[in-house]
């Protein structure tokens, strides 16, 4: 029997609990959507997204403000949450995965090549998940889009476990 892929873990797991899902990308450049959307039936929750790949469209179409820009840049833990709020806000999804970071070839904002950052937004819940990257960049950028919903998979089943615990 063949392992159930990431993506439609991910899926399974939104639809039995009842949420839903939104992803605001910046270095994988939709590639984060097309994964979740090669799964069939994700449009039960799958909500849509957005690609800023433009610092101005993160700014002015996710609300990332621009004092996390001034201060912090785009590639940074503050972005990435701000980014994931704010396709949380826009779409009114119950959970938003954001990716933002270097994939290459060149350094940016004086941070190497592989400097990834995946932000994770949901009902109590706002973090980011710093990552090093080595590799071209197609596979930086299938690499966060892997570890991306990895860490969301993780974040939903500790949710399960603890939303068992307090009932069980």
């Amino acid at each position: 029997m063949s392992e159930v892929p990431l993506p439609t873990r991910v899926y399974l797991a939104m639809r039995a609990a009842g949420e839903t899902l939104a992803t605001a990308e910046s270095l994988t450049g939709g590639q984060l959507a097309a994964l979740i959307t090669d799964v069939p039936g994700v449009s039960d929750i799958y909500l849509g997204g957005a690609v800023t790949y433009a610092t101005e469209l993160k700014v002015s179409l996710l609300g990332v403000p621009e004092s996390v820009v001034e201060t912090y840049g785009v590639v940074s833990e503050q972005c990435a949450t701000a980014m994931a709020s704010g396709v949380r806000a826009v779409t009114g999804a119950t959970w938003a995965l954001a990716t933002t970071g270097v994939a290459g070839p060149a350094e940016q904002e004086g941070k190497p090549v592989g400097t990834v950052y995946v932000g994770i937004a949901g009902p109590g819940y706002l973090e980011a998940v710093g990552l090093r990257l080595d590799g071209d960049r197609p596979t930086i950028q299938a690499e966060t889009c892997t570890r991306a919903l990895a860490a969301l998979e993780e974040v939903l089943t500790d949710q399960v476990a603890r939303e068992s615990q307090r009932l069980g």
